[in-house]
C-alpha cells in the first residue's frame, strides 16, 4: 500500500510540474537567451563510441526517459519563437 501512495504522490507531483512548464510565457528576451543557451537543442548523451576510426557502438538519446522531456523542448520553442518573432532576432545559433 506504501508503494502505491509513493507512486501517486510522484505522478501528483509530475502533473503538477509539467502544468506549470507547460504555463510559462516568454515575455523577457533575457531569459528567453537562458533558456535557449540551457535547453540543448539536441540529446547531449547521445554518442557513437569508436576505436582507431571504427564505430563499437552508439549510444541512443536518453532525453527520452525524462518524465519532464517534452515540456522542456516546449519550453526552450516558445523561448525561440519569441525571439524570432516579438524580437525579430535571429535563432540560428541556437539550433
Amino acid at each position: 500500500m506504501t508503494n502505491f501512495i509513493q507512486t501517486r504522490l510522484q505522478n501528483d507531483l509530475l502533473h503538477r510540474v509539467r502544468q506549470w512548464l507547460e504555463t510559462i510565457e516568454i515575455h523577457n528576451s533575457k531569459l528567453a537567451h537562458l533558456l535557449c543557451k540551457a535547453i540543448p537543442a539536441q540529446c547531449p548523451f547521445e554518442r557513437d563510441i569508436t576505436l582507431f576510426s571504427r564505430k563499437l557502438f552508439h549510444i541512443p538519446p536518453m532525453c527520452k526517459l525524462n518524465p519532464l522531456y517534452d515540456e522542456v523542448v516546449g519550453l526552450r520553442f516558445k523561448a525561440l519563437c519569441y525571439l524570432a518573432d516579438e524580437c525579430g532576432e535571429d535563432v540560428t545559433a541556437y539550433c
